[in-house]
Parts: structure tokens; sequence; C-alpha cells
């Protein structure tokens, strides 16, 4: 059951408890809804794959535990507000030309449709983890270039310089978020603009040429790989590994932010299947392990990776100090 409220234009007058002062809820807006569904939503936990790092310009979380984003919709910018507004619900608001084509898409952007009937994970860590949070959902924005920028971004470097990047390139080329933003806030940049970046500005923000090259391609048919929200997983995989590029993992980061995928399981990350290995095992396996050994969990291998990361239950030992960050801007 999904139960909607939306507003149109005007003042929203409904004060939330705990909400912090810098959180500005009683402003102008330009549409609203609450949605609700019959099992938990853990909105915190569903939420968090779309934070690109503490400093992201596009998402901030207030202490009140509001979660601000800005983002970029067919029919425009938008800047939404989401709220935990109970155990089963979530209040949404939203300003920009995007505001009311947002709310419309909430359910869907919350999987509250999504059936976990048939998740019975055998090992005791997962089932405890599922038992413990039965209101992770899945992510399903539908706004496919917009996962795929970052996580191009991501591939084969530390994360810390990833978002670095990721801060660095939307900060400049991006546009305002529309809004009563809590900080100043930036939408990501179309397609066209990735496209033209010049090639010292990438290398200015530390994205070496290949990376760099792999956005440019993907932004050039950006209209085709949008089409893969539309699509099974399979073959949704299958359109975004035809810019040359895009591999698996690429393609399965892409699936767990913006096309609601439980099973994109993220084959050839540098650390996952070791800390798989760790966490189920008691020791390190490589990916072809990993995928062996989770087999049994298709279609929600994603999902029992999420489980254990929101749980605290996902461990790797450290063995030695971190490899170095490159910085190719001083090459």
């Amino acid at each position: 059951m999904i139960a909607v409220r939306t507003l149109g234009t005007g003042y929203a007058r409904r004060p939330d408890s705990g909400v912090a002062q810098n959180d500005p809820v009683d402003t102008r807006i330009d549409a609203a809804r609450t949605v609700s569904a019959d099992r938990p939503i853990d909105l915190a936990g569903t939420l968090a794959p779309l934070r690109r790092g503490a400093g992201d310009p596009c998402h901030t979380t207030t202490p009140g535990g509001a979660h601000w984003h800005a983002s970029r919709l067919p029919t425009g910018p938008v800047t939404y507000r989401l709220t935990q507004a109970g155990p089963c619900a979530v209040d949404a608001r939203a300003w920009g030309p995007g505001a009311a084509e947002f709310v419309d898409r909430l359910p869907a952007m919350l999987c509250l449709d999504e059936d976990v009937a048939d998740f019975d994970p055998a090992h005791p860590l997962i089932a405890e983890a599922h038992r413990r949070n039965p209101g992770l959902r899945m992510l399903r924005t539908g706004l496919v270039f917009e996962a795929l920028a970052p996580a191009i971004l991501e591939q084969r470097v530390h994360t810390v310089s990833a978002r670095a990047s990721w801060r660095r390139l939307v900060s400049k080329f991006g546009d305002p978020a529309p809004g009563p933003t809590p900080v100043p806030m930036r939408v990501p940049p179309p397609p066209q603009t990735w496209r033209h970046i010049p090639s010292w500005e990438y290398h200015r923000a530390n994205v070496d040429p290949q990376r760099s090259r792999t956005i440019v391609l993907a932004a050039r048919i950006a209209d085709k790989l949008e089409q893969a929200a539309t699509m099974d997983p399979v073959a949704a995989s299958r359109r975004l590994r035809t810019v040359a590029g895009i591999g698996v993992w690429t393609a399965a980061e892409t699936a767990q932010r913006a096309l609601g995928d439980p099973d994109a399981l993220s084959v050839g990350d540098f650390h996952l299947a070791a800390t798989i290995g760790w966490t189920l095992l008691g020791r390190p396996i490589d990916d072809d392990a990993m995928v062996e050994y989770l087999e049994p969990l298709r279609p929600h291998r994603y999902r029992a990776v999420r489980l254990l990361e929101i749980s605290g239950r996902a461990r790797k030992p450290k063995f030695g100090p971190r490899t170095p960050l490159v910085d190719i801007t001083r090459i």
C-alpha cells in the first residue's frame, strides 16, 4: 500500500520535530508528498549509496535527520528533502522545475513495490542482518547517467581521490541547486556539459585521460544509456557496457543506484571479495570464489552486501598501510 499526499506550490507550515534550525522547512515549496508502505522503510540506509562522500555538493544530511539531494530530472533540476515520517513512511518536499516529477517518482525510487519474499539467506550473519534491518530498500532513481558519471570517476582509484574529483567537477560545472538548501548545493552537470569539459579541467580534477574519455563517450550516447532504466537487469548491463571503458563493475555500481537491481554485485571491486570472504568465511577470497559463494543468493546478492554493510558486520583486516594516492595534477 502506498499512501500519497501532494501539495501544489504554496507555503508548507507543518513543523518537523527534532529538525535543526538550519534546516529550512517552513518556506515556499513546489511539491510535497508523503508515501507509506506495508513494511518498514529505512530511509537513511536506503539513501546512503547516493552520497559521494561527506563533501558531496549534491547531497547533505542535517542534524535533525533530513536528507537533502540535488538532481537533474527530464523536466529540470530539483532539490528534494526527505525525512522519516514514521517506521513505514517518508515525507518529501521538493523545489525546482523537476519537483512535481520527483514526487511522482518517489515510490519507485524507494522501491516500495519490491518483493523480498524469496530472499531467505542461509548464512546466519546475513539472516540476522536481514531480520534486524527489515526497512532496507534498493534505490531506483531512474537517472542512469547521473549514477554513471561518478562511478566512472571511481574506477581504479582510491575513493578519497574519486570523491575529490567529483566535488571539484560538480562544483565548477554544475548548477546552483533550487530551493532553500541548508548549505550551498549543486545540481550535477547534464551529459552535454560533461561531454564538453576541457581535457585540462579533467586533469586539474585529478582525472586521468582514460576515465575522462569514458565519461565523454558515455555522454555522447546518454539518451541511449538512459533507456537502460526500462530494461531488465541483464539487458541494462549490456547496454551500459557498450561504451568503451565501462565494464561489469561500473555497470553494477550504476544499477545499484539508478535501476534498483538487488543482484548488482560489484565484481572487480578492490575490497569487496576480500571483505565478503573475511566476513562470511573467515578468510580472504577472490572475485571468482565470491561469485560462486554468493550464487545461492541470486537475485539478491547486492541486497546481502548492503545488509552486511549497514549492520556493521562487514569486516576486512588491515595488513599494512594504504597504498598512496596518485595525483596526476603533478605530472
